[in-house]
């Protein structure tokens, strides 16, 4: 089963309603950058490289009706935009990532009509689309060579498919080692609190036909402790120049329980993900979410007392001395990871 996550339909951004799965399979028509914005907030299009997708066809639907009469104008209109789209989740690289390649592609069109460099825009959108499908095909084809016949693999959250275009980058390493016949065994951890390791990887995971069995996430550590996991492999949000990497919450305790038992901890993800102005974690800035997605399930049962506080972040940082490599469409990435990371993504 193909399953595209984000594309250009009729003068619309169609995408997968992430929230209605696995109950069923519901497309939404976005044609308004409101709309776009609040599918971004509201979790209905999500994962670090579909977002820098998103990001960039809604700047594309933030000036296309707008009336620009000269370059000026048209870079003042595409900024308000895009602070406006930036505004919605501020951890995920890809999505500021995608803001500042159309930014940039803008302001190499000066001279142009205004019409006709939105039309470059367009098409500037729906390249980075095409980028992605190769970019995480290549992620697989790297990451499937640490992948041995039988190996059995533990993830979090969802970087498959439903988290970029059409692939994946942690599920994408996956689907490659598969593609060359090698048999596979995956626990995906169900991912409190929003359960996108349940209800998202679980899913798309059965749909390509792989042996998938979802595991709560306080059942890691037992996992490991009988010998039941060969290797994790998570995604991204956001890397930092000396490979500290944001992911979803929940994936800092995996890596330091895969050290504890020895097993090997990778990441997997695009260049784009790669945050080079930031020197570590540190500087990385993690959003806060909702208190309603950990006091209830779902939104729809509560299952807290009223009133009492909640925290939730929606990522934590893994520090780089517990990643054994970072897997990317460039190539492996190794320890010394600043030095690895200037090499091939500096470029």
């Amino acid at each position: 089963m193909v399953i595209r996550t984000i594309e250009w339909r009729s003068g619309s951004v169609r995408i997968i309603d992430q929230t209605k799965l696995p109950a069923r399979l519901e497309h939404l028509y976005i044609r308004d950058i409101g709309s776009l914005w609040r599918a971004i907030k509201e979790l209905k299009v999500r994962g670090a490289p579909a977002l820098g997708a998103a990001a960039a066809l809604g700047v594309y639907l933030g000036i296309r009706n707008a009336k620009i009469n000269d370059h000026a104008g048209l870079m003042a209109a595409l900024n308000k935009v895009s602070r406006y789209i930036a505004g919605s989740r501020p951890t995920a690289r890809n999505l500021f990532w995608g803001l500042e390649r159309m930014k940039s592609r803008a302001a190499g069109c000066k001279g142009m009509p205004a019409a006709k460099v939105k039309k470059v825009l367009l098409r500037e959108a729906l390249k980075i689309i095409d980028e992605d499908k190769q970019s995480c095909r290549r992620i697989g084809d790297y990451g499937q060579g640490l992948i041995k016949d039988k190996a059995r693999i533990l993830t979090i959250c969802n970087a498959g498919a439903l988290a970029t275009i059409d692939y994946g980058t942690a599920l994408g390493v996956i689907y490659s080692a598969r593609a060359k016949g090698k048999r596979l065994k995956v626990y995906s951890l169900e991912t409190r609190p929003l359960l996108q390791g349940a209800r998202l990887s679980a899913w798309e995971l059965k749909k390509q036909g792989v042996d998938v069995t979802i595991v709560c996430d306080s059942m890691a550590a037992i996992l490991m402790q009988q010998g039941m996991v060969d290797l994790v492999i998570a995604g991204a949000d956001r890397i930092a120049a000396n490979g500290d990497a944001a992911n979803k919450i929940g994936t800092l305790g995996l890596a330091v329980l895969a050290r504890y038992h020895r097993i090997p901890f990778y990441i997997a993800a695009p260049a784009s993900t790669f945050d080079l102005s930031i020197h570590s974690g540190d500087d990385i800035l993690i959003e806060e979410r909702d208190p309603r997605e950990v006091s209830t399930l779902l939104f729809r049962k509560e299952i807290a007392p009223k009133g009492v506080r909640v925290f939730n972040p929606a990522f934590d940082v893994t520090p780089n001395g517990l990643v054994s490599a970072i897997i990317t469409d460039e190539g492996l990435i190794r320890p010394p990871y600043s030095k690895g990371i200037a090499a091939m993504i500096g470029r």
